[in-house]
């Protein structure tokens, strides 16, 4: 097993997909451990650090990376397995911005009231118990919420030499912000350029679906992947699979939108997998289908399609590449035990 390690130094995090030059360059089959900052670069340190204040918007969600896969071709589809995604610092953070979030006026949803307060909660993370704690601001209220960690920010360079801020998600993957990019579950991109240029950040200790106030729980992560080429089989948008769900994505403007492009990048996923014409897999789809939001505050939104896999006939997406991965992530562990 070859496993290579990727700490980027504060002047080396990348706010763009494409156009960089790679830090590692890998083979399909190895396992990268990677440390990401949180979303704002570890600047806010206290609730007294107000985030517009001393984060440049440009400079948010930085990105460890750009990771070379060997071999990696425009066409191809490149699979990332997120082996563990563990929170580094024992706090995490989440803020309101003005114009920022799903339930406030926001540059693209012009309204005549101001925005809303810039306030920032700071949680305490405790690995052992495995939570977070969360403390009201208003009064005396607080309670312990389940870790889930996940890469809210996870892509690669998009086509025809564009380059993209990490905050907008697209076909490229990009600001997904779904908490299924959780460890266990395998990501799948197409690649656009040679080498496919992988790059992560903006860990979550936990987000709910939406991300309705523009934030989760931002924390510096000290995260385990593992990679593999799928040759000639790239999908039009990114796609993820656990060990339950087949799921795919679609992320645009307006949320309509994206909801209909993840169903018919399902609905197509299925039919592939099943042999079924496209009304057969739509009919299924429609049945046992489940539709989380992933973002609803981002340049673009999100949204999630799963469908489980029990309902597929034992069919294997791509020869069985995330079976495989899951069995490189267990052989990973032993090495570590």
């Amino acid at each position: 097993m070859r496993i290579h390690e990727l700490k980027p130094k504060p002047e080396e995090y990348s706010y763009v997909f494409g156009g960089r030059a790679p830090l590692l360059s890998v083979k399909p089959g190895d396992v990268i451990e990677v440390s990401t900052e949180d979303c704002f670069g570890g600047r806010v340190k206290s609730p007294s650090d107000v985030p517009s204040q001393v984060v440049d918007f440009a400079e948010l969600n930085p990105v460890s990376g750009p990771i070379e896969i060997e071999g990696a071709e425009p066409g191809d589809l490149l699979a990332v397995h997120f082996v563990s995604i563990v929170p580094a610092r024992a706090y995490g953070i989440s803020c309101t911005f003005p114009l920022f979030g799903a339930l406030t006026a926001t540059h693209e949803t012009a309204m005549l009231h101001e925005g809303l307060e810039e306030r920032v909660w700071f949680y305490d993370i405790d690995l052992e118990s495995w939570t977070a704690g969360f403390k009201a601001q208003s009064k005396d209220f607080s309670l312990r919420m389940p870790l889930d960690p996940m890469h809210g920010t996870v892509g690669v360079a998009p086509a025809s030499g564009e380059v993209r801020l990490v905050v907008t998600p697209s076909t490229y993957g990009g600001n997904m912000d779904t908490p299924e990019a959780r460890a266990g579950t395998t990501l799948y991109l197409p690649v656009n350029v040679a080498g496919a240029m992988l790059s992560l950040g903006d860990g979550h200790a936990r987000q709910g679906e939406g991300e309705v106030c523009g934030t989760g729980i931002e924390s510096a992560m000290n995260s385990v992947i593992a990679v593999d080429l799928v040759k000639g089989g790239a999908s039009a948008w990114p796609r993820l699979e656990s060990d339950d769900f087949i799921m795919t994505t679609g992320s645009v403007r307006p949320l309509e939108d994206a909801f209909r492009v993840s169903q018919k990048e399902l609905v197509d996923w299925a039919s592939q997998l099943t042999g079924l014409d496209t009304l057969d897999a739509y009919q299924l789809v429609s049945q046992m289908g489940l539709a989380p939001a992933a973002n609803v505050c981002d340049p673009n939104y999100t949204m999630v399609a799963k469908l489980p896999k029990w309902t597929l006939n034992e069919a294997e997406a791509y020869g069985g590449v995330h079976k495989r991965l899951r069995s490189l992530a267990a052989e990973y562990g032993t090495l570590k035990l």
